[in-house]
This record gives C-alpha cells, structure tokens and sequence, in this order.
C-alpha cells in the first residue's frame, strides 16, 4: 500500500465569479484570499508556508501569471525553500499535490501550497486559439475554424461516435447529473434545474457539442495545503492522506487536441490509460475500490473517456454506462463530480475537485457520498502530460 506520508490539511476558496467580474481584484488578490483560507482551514499561519507546488507553468488563467516573490511580499512569508512547477495547463492539477508531496518527503519544504487564480478578462478560454500568433502546428488548426478549445474537442468526440455508437444522450446525462449535483450548492454559478429538453434546445456551438457540453468560463481562486502526515495530526483539521499520485502519459496521445496525430486506437480517448495503470499500482487499489471520480470536465465527452481509460467500464462503452445512471450521486454506482464540477459549480482550471475529493474525504462535502473511503481526482486533458491524484479517509 502506499505510504500515506503526506496528507492535505487545508483548503480554501474565494467565492466564484462569472467571467470577468471578479475585477477590481488582481490575480494576487484572488489567490492570497484562498491561500490564507487555506490556512486558517489547516490553523495555520501563512508564515508557515515554505513551499509552492504550481502547475500550468504558474499561470494564473490566460495572459497572467502567479509569482513566488510576490505572494512571499504580500502575504508576509519570510522564507521559502522550495517553489515549482509542473507541466500542462488543467492536466496538472492533480498531479501538483504529488509535486507537493516530492517535495515534503525529499526535506525541501514543510508545509507547501498549490493554488490556482483565475480571471478571463483579458483572454477567454473559448477563442484562445484564435487569438494566438500563428505558428507551424497553428496554422493547420487556425485556417479550419479550429479557435478554441471546444473546436478541437468536437474532432475527438464526433471520432469516439464514429467508432463505438456513442450517442448525445450519454453528454446529456452528464451534463444534466452535474447539473443537478450544484443545485444545492451555494457557490455554484449554475444551480437552476436543467431538463432534457433543455439540453437538446441548447445552441449547437461546435457540432456535436452544444452549450451545455462546455465548461463554464469563471473567475476566482482555490488553494490546498500539504504537509508531512506527522505534522498533520497536530493540526485543526484531520488530515486527509495521499494515497497516491501520478503525472504523465504516452507519446501516442501527444499533444492531443492540439495535434490530431494519434494512432486510432489512441485517438478517441482522454490520454489518460497509463496515468490510471501507475496511480492504482503506486495506490494499490483498482477502479472498484474508488468510492467517488471527481473527473476533470471541461467538457462532457471527455468524462466519458476518462470513465474508460479509469476502467470503471470497457474501452467504447463509456456512453451505455453513463447512460445507464452509473455516474448519478446516491443512485449511481460511481459518484462523478459530485459538486457540479466545471460544468455547472465553477472552472478554476481543475483545483474546485481537489477542493471536493477532500471535503469527502472528510464527511463534509455538501453531497456526500456514504462511507467514502478513497477519491479519485483526474487533471486534465488537452494535451500531455495528465495526472491522478487517490486520496483517502481523513484519519
């Protein structure tokens, strides 16, 4: 088993904001306000913080950019020893907690933050393709209407209906199971009711995604707390161990939806196969053991492939299984994004379901899923690498 030798002991969150209204906040701003409530989470001063575990090459959404030195001046933080970053936009979000751990077991820090702020105003996500300088790989996505993100992802979606008869009613059922998991939660930005016709009269925006198969385009800011798991039993909360952790994946999947290079057999899948193989090997678990799958969704199609390449179902038979209601909270045999996830609470680039996986772990998630004992959290994908995060049963 692994050796739970760190454990998540602090998470904090500022509240969530529609694209563009989080302003006159500075991205410094979004992010200190949930890392000192992050702290006062794990009763901790910010001048205990030594580490920062960052991912996305420490972008803070889109043209912005978060910086050690400043949060050191701003928040007071006297030293820190280590300050890192990992690869892959949202597809390091998980895995930014084992950067964390690497960091605490290898004696470089003691008590390490990961954080993510977000504001949309400058740049949105929906047109970031478009709005890039053209470039070799650029210049076969820019002149094909290819601007962002949701364009390329309806080329993998349409190939995984191509092959395996995957049908719009199984985004549906994510999209509408999501939904109806945020309607009790006050932070979420989509909490009203969303019915079945209201899916199919949703506008298509890149066939066959509609509206409601995209993640939201949100403002605000998320931050854990990692420490060693001695240290966490003396804290406020009760820790939260790591089970396991992993960052990776195959050349095959490449740069993804990016790329469109991948062998068939890769093509329509999220990438994250060899990801899963290593965390439940590290975990000692398998796809049975997991109790509830906070899957990264930006966009609907891609928690199906994720619930393939997770192995909760057969390779091509993602949407008879969730079509089936296996991914519903209480009534499902597999829990998924049981805050509402990027679909419907907010998106803050992957870090509101390593917010979720850990107040389930603790018995206080606003949905909680009985008994729950081992969470998966996926970040990503839009390209490699992915990451996994298990977390288990706060001791």
């Amino acid at each position: 088993m692994s050796p739970r030798d760190v454990a998540i002991v602090g998470v904090g969150a500022t509240p969530y904001y529609r694209r563009g209204e989080s302003a006159p906040q500075t991205i410094t701003e979004l992010a200190g306000t949930a890392i000192i409530a992050a702290c006062e989470d794990a009763g901790l001063n910010v001048k205990d913080i030594d580490g920062f575990a960052y991912y996305s090459s420490a972008g803070a959404g889109y043209g912005q950019s978060m910086d050690t030195a400043q949060f050191m001046e701003t928040l007071g933080i006297p030293e820190v020893t280590f300050s890192a970053t990992l690869t892959s936009g949202g597809g390091g979000s998980a895995g930014s907690i084992g950067l964390a751990r690497a960091a605490i077991v290898a004696g470089d820090a003691n008590v390490v933050v990961t954080v993510m702020a977000l504001q949309q105003a400058k740049q949105r996500l929906g047109s970031v393709f478009a709005a890039v300088p053209p470039s070799p790989m650029n210049s076969f996505l820019q002149p094909s209407g290819l601007s962002g993100p949701g364009h390329l992802m309806s080329v993998l979606t349409r190939r995984h209906m191509h092959d395996y008869g995957t049908r719009r009613d199984a985004f549906a059922e994510i999209a509408l199971s999501q939904r109806a998991n945020a309607a009790n939660r006050p932070k979420a930005i989509k909490r009203e009711p969303l019915t079945l016709d209201d899916y199919w009269d949703a506008r298509m925006i890149a066939e066959p995604l509609c509206l409601l198969d995209f993640c939201l385009e949100t403002d605000g800011a998320v931050a854990v707390v990692t420490t060693s798991a001695d240290r966490a039993k003396d804290l406020k909360q009760r820790p939260v161990p790591v089970v396991a952790a992993a960052h990776g994946g195959h050349r095959d999947w490449g740069r993804a939806f990016g790329w469109f290079g991948m062998p068939q057999e890769t093509f329509a899948s999220s990438g994250h196969a060899p990801v899963a193989k290593h965390l439940y090997q590290r975990a000692d678990v398998g796809p049975e053991d997991i109790d509830v799958a906070l899957l990264y969704d930006h966009f609907s199609p891609m928690v199906l492939m994720q619930l393939e390449d997770y192995g909760f179902c057969k390779k091509g038979e993602g949407g008879p299984f969730v079509e089936s209601g296996a991914i519903r909270y209480k009534s499902g045999t597999i829990p998924v994004n049981t805050h509402g996830g990027q679909l419907s609470e907010a998106y803050i680039i992957g870090m509101t379901h390593v917010k979720e996986a850990v107040e389930q772990m603790r018995g206080t998630a606003i949905n909680q899923v009985a008994d729950a004992e081992l969470a998966l959290v996926t970040g990503g994908p839009a390209a490699l690498p992915v990451s996994g995060l298990i977390l288990g049963k706060a001791a």
